[in-house]
């Protein structure tokens, strides 16, 4: 049985369809805790009703960010975790922090890397002029929004389309591919191999690569 740790800033969106699926799923796992670097985060009261262990780790508490970051570890490592998964934590990791885990860190960002890393995604597309933006799925590495793609979900990008209208296009997307991406990793079906990933396929079915 593995053990997930999430980590939250805001609502979690995405923690909260990581829950539903892996308990509808009966995915051979345990959400074993939530943390957020914020106290006021709306995710905390729907992990806590759902009967996972909450912890706080305020940033602004910390004057450097590693400091924080090691006291964030600390409090990580007591649920003895196969995988963290960043969900909306918005903050940036030390590379110390992403070296200690290494290979089961993994994040979401709302478009299509390598396109438009940073914040204000769904602007960056619109500006640009793209016809397709979308989510990705990917381990984490001291680069900021980069590292092996796990999975990726395409949107298209519409004539009269505005931030707002993309980015809930988007995480419909990001609801269905991230709790996908960590089920693949709790089945040990993800490998990295020379910076690609591949996931390995189910009992009777090709492989993804």
């Amino acid at each position: 049985m593995k053990n997930i740790v999430i980590l939250i800033s805001g609502r979690g969106s995405n923690m909260q369809a990581i829950v539903r699926a892996a308990k509808s799923e009966q995915w051979p796992c345990r959400i074993a805790a939530v943390i957020s670097n914020r106290a006021d985060a709306e995710g905390l009261a729907f992990a806590a009703e759902h009967g996972i262990q909450t912890a706080v780790v305020v940033s602004k508490a910390f004057p450097s960010r590693d400091e924080f970051d090691a006291a964030l570890r600390a409090e990580i490592d007591k649920f003895a975790p196969d995988l963290v998964v960043l969900a909306g934590f918005m903050r940036i990791l030390t590379p110390a922090f992403v070296e200690h885990y290494a290979g089961r860190l993994l994040n979401i960002h709302p478009s299509l890397l390598p396109s438009f890393p940073g914040l204000a995604t769904h602007r960056q597309a619109l500006a640009a002029g793209v016809k397709y933006h979308g989510a990705t799925v990917h381990f984490v590495t001291a680069e900021l929004d980069h590292g092996p793609i796990v999975e990726q979900a395409v949107v298209p990008v519409l004539p009269d389309d505005t931030e707002h209208a993309l980015g809930d296009r988007v995480l419909a997307q990001e609801h269905i591919i991230y709790p996908r991406a960590v089920r693949w990793f709790i089945e040990g079906r993800l490998t990295i191999d020379n910076g690609l990933v591949r996931v390995s396929p189910e009992s009777g079915k090709p492989a993804i690569t």
